[in-house]
């Protein structure tokens, strides 16, 4: 019986394996961000221990940081934050893409764009989108700050075996659909504990043809889906990619090591404990409506009413999120109204959905009854996407253009979105208060957030795309 990509890679991290108890995993890169970390290094610094690995250890800072002007940090625990992140690197010998570093950006945006993230890689990192690394072929999940100091000391995580799925998209998208589309796809469909215990592979002729970028969009939600991780097998789109980035291997090495790369891929006869198929040609472009990645729907679609609901727990959960967002059974999600647009986060912030969302908004305005905010995922992203003018196309239709940094993405910055507003948003979570006390989010892709900014409501953004659209 062949194996799958997933047992190949985590057979070669075992360090330490007992029957009935989970296995010592060997870690090859631990990446940090100042929120999780200050606890984890003062347990170091009580017990007199150093950093295992400071050479397989990076860290930046990204959640807390201010997007409008970075060097006004206002909030007394944020600078805090950042400022321990600094020393404890120093001390422990850390490298930090720091607030002044050109690599500074968000911890899953620049750990790919620096060469850092490789096919065969167990990844961890103290946040939960750490499965973004998994589009490259690698192992990536998030630790908790605990587990943050162990990896520190040690090089090493415990953890059980999960199980193994196998989702497999074929088929053509539609115009206007993204991969950000796709994932949310799959979680409408099958509900966000689909993948519970799991590592999900995904695969089929819809995932060979698309970008890197595209498969980390993909990934990166994961674990909106209940997964532990999800990856893909490495091919050539993954070399080249990697190929010339700064930490990759170079010349002869990166050929041997390309070698290596190919033999992870999944045998033909590998098996799976779970296996799900989708059809591309269903999918259309998507926006969420309630409190919950699943509580999503197609844009030509409504809202579900109590009707559909099967179970007196359905219609609780529905009429709770209906409640919270200000919304109405049955109503067209066309015409939910927003009044922000935050197209960013470690889902959606990369050069290419930059391209995307210009492509929509060249020419155009923003709605007057919007705020529209672009957050570029790296101060690397934010300097290419300038030297493609992507910054005027966006400020000359009025959308806010910033630094790098987590943003509105997660309500622990300088931009919220405030109580009982709607926020058409890229990032990867709507729950309750995520974006702000009472903030109201719905999930899209940046082509979709770009369009609602414009229409000041949410349009199916396939029929505004034409031949010169990227």
């Amino acid at each position: 019986m062949g194996k799958s990509i997933i047992d190949k890679i985590w057979e070669q991290h075992i360090v330490h394996q007992e029957e009935g108890n989970p296995d010592l995993l060997y870690i090859d890169l631990h990446l940090v961000h100042e929120v999780t970390s200050p606890q984890a290094f003062s347990g170091l610094r009580m017990k007199n221990r150093k950093v295992r690995r400071p050479d397989k250890t990076f860290a930046t800072v990204d959640h807390n940081i201010p997007t409008d002007n970075r060097y006004e940090i206002k909030d007394a625990v944020a600078l805090n934050q950042m400022s321990t992140l600094e020393k404890n690197c120093t001390e422990f010998g850390v490298q930090l893409a720091g607030i002044d570093s050109p690599d500074q950006g968000i911890v899953h945006v620049i750990g790919p764009e620096l060469g850092l993230t490789q096919p065969g890689m167990m990844i961890v990192c103290g946040d939960s989108h750490t499965s973004t690394h998994g589009a490259f072929g690698s192992i990536a999940f998030g630790i908790g700050t605990s587990e943050v100091e162990h990896v520190l000391a040690t090089q090493t995580i415990w953890r059980e075996k999960p199980k193994t799925l196998k989702l497999e998209i074929n088929g053509e998208l539609k115009k206007g659909v993204t991969a950000k589309d796709l994932i949310l796809y799959v979680i409408a469909k099958y509900g966000i504990d689909f993948g519970t215990g799991h590592v999900i592979e995904y695969c089929g002729d819809t995932i060979k043809r698309m970008t890197m970028e595209e498969r980390m969009t993909i990934c990166n939600m994961s674990i909106e889906g209940g997964a532990r991780a999800g990856l893909i097998n490495p091919d050539e789109t993954t070399f080249n990619y990697i190929q010339g980035r700064r930490y990759a291997p170079k010349g002869e090495e990166f050929s041997q090591a390309v070698d290596k790369w190919k033999e992870l891929a999944s045998d033909a006869d590998a098996e799976y404990d779970s296996v799900i198929a989708i059809d591309a040609n269903d999918i259309a472009p998507m926006v969420s409506w309630g409190t919950n990645p699943s509580m999503t729907a197609k844009i030509s679609d409504r809202i579900p009413t109590m009707d559909n609901c099967k179970t007196e727990i359905e219609k609780k959960s529905l009429e709770r999120a209906l409640a919270y967002m200000g919304l109405q059974e049955g109503q067209k999600i066309e015409d939910i109204e927003i009044q922000h647009v935050f197209i960013g986060s470690c889902t959606n912030s990369r050069i290419e959905d930059l391209r995307q969302a210009a492509s929509i908004a060249k020419g155009k305005k923003v709605h007057q009854n919007v705020r529209a905010l672009v957050v570029p995922g790296s101060q690397q992203v934010k300097k290419q996407a300038e030297s493609e003018g992507l910054d005027v196309i966006f400020k000359q239709a009025g959308f806010e253009w910033r630094d790098s940094g987590c943003s509105m993405c997660l309500s622990m910055n300088n931009d919220i979105v405030p109580s009982g507003e709607h926020c058409a948003s890229t990032s990867n979570r709507n729950f309750e208060g995520r974006q702000g006390s009472g903030a109201r989010t719905h999930l899209v892709s940046p082509t979709m957030a770009t369009a609602a900014a414009i229409y000041g409501r949410f349009v199916d953004v396939s029929s505004l795309i034409t031949a010169e659209t990227v």
